[in-house]
């Protein structure tokens, strides 16, 4: 089985082949392009970045002239300069590091990673699984697999974004593997079920610890928040050779799927379906007395007793429910009040986690980053359910976003927002979606803030038409356009002849800033990169196969 990818950015004269083994011991071919003499490579040994010495900048006429296209990476995290380029970055896959500790398929991985610097891309990002570095017990990591990793990246002359992954992998959207929260927590989990979100009726979620008992010392002696502090340490301490220069991000992880939110729609075993509105979760113990506190302080103890008992269920609709009907109570002096509890508790955590990882990478040259779920559906209803039971209070009368994007700014972390490849008019119209405009109106929030915002795909997409979409996201003349995008994710279809081409057309029209330049379906000297998986007999006509 082959895979062939044919690249624009090419720069042939001769080729030159080497050959590679995958971890299955079968050879793998990776075919690829000298350099012209003018275009000077220079090669560092593996602990060492290997880079492309070369100008950086063409004026346009000289653009014409050249017939050679130059594959340029500089050694930026995020762009500055809005007019100019955009730095694309890919998704390893969820799996990247075993349960058993070690890299994946690492042979593969170095192919793959081979292939994205060709086609132009930045860098890559990874999750580091709470549950996989600290499982053997509290204050014992191992960061062997991701040290492994950070030196491959360097080798290719690319850059890593690294998610501090406090989260569990599995029964979210596209989660195709199970890494669970380190065993050890999961005990005390069992002892104390309250330490994580629990819903209306009772059921716990095992996804993330409840922000309720942040500061509270449940995990053997520490707090969730020392925990997450001396995680955060151990990497920093691990890496430190690496920051500001191959690792150029940490992500840090708010909540299930790495976002600041509470995790009201969980797919595991049904709970929930799209579009519903969700539950909110705010039914721990922790989050009670915190609720009850809060209602003590403003003389309205009765509000305090629980949370909103006409806000329905995990798949109904706004108008489904007496909160989040059109003239709901949402809109009430107690909906106000809860609201402004519910989502205050969500910004409180998010900023003390960061301040925490400003403490501990502040002068490491790394950019901090925070991921916000872009929840689109009942976005055009005026309460917009969804957002609220995740813990956004954005409605039709208050802006949910522009607090978040503040309290970014307070401490340089940048603003991360998905689902910027959607389009309203793809969305199912009784869902009473706006992608669109919550995109829109996040860019607002973000530029009236002074904080980046950086961007992803939520959902797989390898068509022509989501990446023009997140091309007209990217680009701004009012200087709210993307600093980056982290494209989800490298698997096995990306890799397909019509999927990579479009990779490598996104990728290139990111660099001219996010104006859509459309590649040639093959160039003019014939330059293949071709990256060869094979197993038996090759096929004329075979499904190309992933690297990793």
């Amino acid at each position: 089985m082959a895979l062939t990818l044919r690249s624009s950015i090419s720069f042939i004269i001769q080729k030159e082949t080497k050959v590679l083994k995958t971890s299955d011991d079968v050879p793998a071919t990776v075919s690829f392009a000298k350099f012209r003499p003018s275009f000077r490579l220079v090669a560092k040994n593996s602990m060492q970045e290997a880079h492309h010495t070369h100008e950086n900048r063409f004026n346009s006429e000289a653009r014409r002239n050249d017939k050679w296209e130059k594959v340029h990476a500089p050694s930026v995290a995020h762009n500055h300069d809005h007019s100019k380029r955009v730095p694309v970055f890919v998704m390893l896959p969820l799996d990247t590091v075993t349960m058993g500790g070690s890299l994946n398929k690492p042979r593969a991985m170095n192919a793959s990673l081979m292939a994205l610097k060709s086609a132009g891309v930045e860098g890559v990002m990874v999750d580091a699984w709470w549950g996989l570095v600290e499982k053997d017990g509290p204050l014992k990591y191992n960061w062997e697999a991701y040290a492994e990793l950070v030196q491959m990246v360097q080798m290719h002359g690319l850059k890593l974004q690294v998610v501090m992954s406090f989260h569990q992998c599995g029964g979210n959207v596209g989660d195709n593997c199970s890494i669970p929260l380190p065993p050890w927590v999961l005990e005390e989990i069992s002892k104390n079920p309250d330490l994580v979100y629990t819903d209306r009726s009772g059921r716990r979620n095992p996804e993330y610890i409840s922000l309720g008992c942040d500061s509270i010392p449940v995990l053997r002696g520490r707090t969730p928040l020392q925990v997450y502090a001396d995680y955060m340490r151990s990497f920093h301490d691990r890496f430190k050779d690496y920051l500001g220069s191959v690792i150029v991000e940490i992500q840090v992880g708010m909540g299930p799927c790495g976002e600041l939110r509470y995790p009201s729609y969980p797919e595991t075993n049904g709970t929930w379906r799209f579009p519903g509105i969700g539950e909110f979760q705010c039914y721990d113990k922790y989050m009670k007395a915190s609720l009850a506190a809060a209602g003590a302080a403003i003389g309205k103890k009765e509000w305090g007793g629980s949370g909103p008992h006409d806000s329905g269920q995990y798949n109904q609709f706004p108008e489904d429910t007496g909160f989040f009907r059109r003239e709901g109570t949402w809109n009430s002096e107690y909906g106000r009040f809860f609201l402004e509890w519910y989502s205050g508790k969500l910004l409180e955590h998010g900023e003390r986690i960061l301040v925490s990882a400003k403490g501990i990478f502040q002068t490491s040259g790394v950019k901090l980053s925070g991921k916000v779920a872009g929840i689109h559906w009942h976005y055009r209803a005026r309460s917009h359910a969804a957002e609220l039971t995740a813990g956004y209070y954005n409605t039709r009368h208050n802006d949910g976003y522009l607090p978040i994007a503040r309290m970014l700014a307070k401490h340089g972390v940048v603003f991360n927002f998905t689902c910027m490849e959607m389009k309203d008019r793809e969305q199912p119209d009784f869902a009473n979606c706006s992608p669109e405009g919550l995109v829109h109106q996040v860019k607002m929030a973000t530029a009236t803030a002074r904080v980046e915002l950086a961007g992803e795909n939520a959902l797989e997409r390898y068509d022509a038409n989501a990446y023009a979409q997140v091309l007209s996201t990217s680009k701004s003349d009012s200087g709210s356009g993307l600093a980056a995008f982290t494209y989800l994710r490298m698997n096995k279809r990306l890799f397909e002849g019509d999927n990579w081409r479009h990779l490598v057309d996104f990728v290139r029209s990111m660099s001219e800033g996010g104006r859509r330049v459309r590649l040639p379906a093959s160039d003019s000297h014939g330059s293949d990169l071709y990256v060869g998986h094979i197993k038996g007999t090759r096929e004329k006509h075979t499904q190309e196969a992933a690297l990793v």
